[in-house]
């Protein structure tokens, strides 16, 4: 069920397989006409944001990991609150109090007495760029930061008692050590800028993402639709293998690495002009990716309250919520069954299945909704009289689906991550004393695994609260979230009545950044 919708968006290259037109046909067509440029545009920004991503993300870890300054400890967890903003909401508090007709020209041109553009177009690749790498830096500074802290601290002090300067012992040492957690955080980021569908949307910009919906929803065509999935699943999968083989290098690099030696190491101590850098490369981030973001979306709601339809916002919030709150139970129950299974058995049928599930959190939403309305319109054609296409598209079966083919993969992480806290030997006792399967799991297994399962919970309905792409094309008719009604009243430049949604889905996003800060600050103290 959670692999079908992806495996299903590659039958648009068999002719025959139910398409309006030949596959092949179609696929000259759209490199004789639209898909080059999809190419160029995907390819420009995915490469611009993983360099902005890296940079950033790379040189704020170091700057809080190899250096001691005043308010350092405060930065490490004030750089993880972009994490909160959905890279789309970003898009319109930019977009809201930057572009021409917005308070920041208004006044320039009534104070100096200038005219016409006084800034750059906000939606434009620059723009978007400039989104997406303050929205999503913190993953590279995440992985950078662990792997500058715990695997780089004792070369770093060998290499100072070896007589190397600070530049040598972090040009040669410390990035070196760091490079494959860099990658894996620069493939994440990349990953999800492929995935996304509003600040590309938004600002305009042919990707991918927009062709997708633009060749279903617009020119009608779903074979078109569908090949166009495959080509940007094949660029996610490419990705997701640089991640894989990146991660697979960290382990590599992290074996031989005692907690004794790291201590020993010290962060270099900054006064005086350098410490002043380090807190403009550390609260850059934080002032572009969450502060003035927030200060912007604020602005409206203080200006005129009168605008935002409460009531209408109340109903947006319980639709959300009910979407969030079914999947993440269902989430967890078959992440649940999965993550036993790997306990239990590790042949090829297991492994599989629990990689294939693993790997649906790499799939966009754009790609997972073409897969389910393709063998949707089949079964429509082939069977009228069933009621099958109805219950997918006319209820909230369809997107449900959608949400569990693409985040069961964080719950199944989450519950994977707490059974390796559990040891074995464990089960061993317990079949000893004659428990069976289903009491292993709800006397042994369950209450260990409380937190974890809770968490992934949380996880799983914080991203189904963000989500843009599947929720717009498989919602129910009056099932509008707040991720759908703040885009939708963005696009028709109601960014004043948008700013209520957009800062509930903020609200909502913070509470797994603070569960992230507070596990960073009880590994620290550990």
């Amino acid at each position: 069920m959670l692999v079908l919708p992806v495996l299903t968006v590659f039958s648009a290259w068999l002719p025959g397989a139910g398409n309006d037109a030949d596959a092949f046909a179609v696929v000259r067509e759209m490199f004789a006409t639209v898909l080059p440029g999809y190419i160029r545009t995907t390819v420009a920004l995915g490469l611009m944001v993983a360099l902005g991503s890296a940079v950033l993300g790379t040189l704020c870890a170091a700057a809080v990991t190899l250096f001691d300054f005043r308010g350092r400890k405060t930065l490490e967890w004030l750089l993880l609150l972009p994490l909160a903003m959905p890279a789309y909401v970003t898009a319109y508090a930019y977009t809201d109090f930057l572009q021409f007709s917005g308070p920041l020209q208004v006044w320039m041109r009534a104070s100096f007495g200038l005219e016409g553009r006084l800034l750059p177009e906000v939606r434009s690749l620059g723009g978007a760029v400039l989104v997406f790498v303050v929205s999503l830096y913190p993953y590279v500074y995440l992985l950078a930061r662990t792997a500058l802290s715990e695997r780089a601290a004792h070369l770093m002090e060998a290499a100072r008692l070896l007589g190397a300067s600070l530049p040598r012992r972090i040009q040669t040492v410390a990035l070196p050590m760091a490079r494959p957690a860099v990658v894996a955080g620069v493939a994440l980021v990349m990953m999800e800028t492929l995935a996304d569908f509003g600040v590309v949307s938004y600002f305009g910009i042919q990707t991918f993402t927009t062709g997708i919906y633009k060749a279903w929803l617009s020119m009608e065509n779903r074979s078109a639709a569908a090949q166009l999935a495959t080509m940007l699943l094949v660029l996610v999968l490419v990705v997701l293998q640089l991640e894989l083989r990146a991660q697979r290098r960290m382990r590599f690099v992290t074996s031989g690495v005692g907690r004794a030696s790291s201590a020993e190491a010290q962060p270099h101590r900054l006064q005086g002009a350098r410490c002043l850098a380090a807190w403009l490369v550390c609260g850059l981030p934080v002032l572009l990716g969450f502060v003035l973001p927030v200060l912007f979306m604020l602005r409206p709601l203080a200006a005129d309250w009168s605008v935002i339809p409460l009531e209408r916002f109340v109903q947006w919030a319980g639709n959300s919520i009910r979407f969030g709150t079914i999947t993440a139970v269902l989430a967890v129950a078959i992440a649940s069954l999965a993550a036993y299974a790997a306990r239990r058995s590790q042949d090829w049928v297991t492994r599989t299945t629990v990689g294939l599930i693993s790997l649906g959190y790499a799939v966009p939403g754009a790609v997972i909704v073409v897969g389910l309305l393709l063998p949707v319109g089949w079964v429509q054609q082939s069977f009228p009289q069933w009621g099958f296409p109805a219950l997918i598209t006319a209820t909230s079966t369809g997107i449900i689906w959608a949400y569990l083919v693409r985040f069961t993969a964080i719950a199944l992480q989450s519950l994977q991550s707490g059974y390796t806290r559990i040891p074995k030997s464990l089960d061993e006792s317990a079949r000893m004393l004659g428990v069976g399967s289903a009491g292993l799991v709800a006397r042994v297994h369950g209450p260990l695994l409380r937190r974890s399962a809770l968490t992934a919970a949380l996880l799983v309905f914080v991203d189904v609260m963000k989500e843009l792409p599947a929720t717009m094309v498989l919602r129910p008719f009056n099932s509008d979230t707040l991720a759908v009604v703040a885009y939708q009243l963005a696009r028709d430049e109601r960014l004043g009545e948008a700013a209520l949604p957009s800062l509930a889905l903020v609200l909502v996003g913070l509470v797994p950044v603070i569960l992230l800060i507070r596990t960073m600050r009880v590994s620290a103290s550990r």
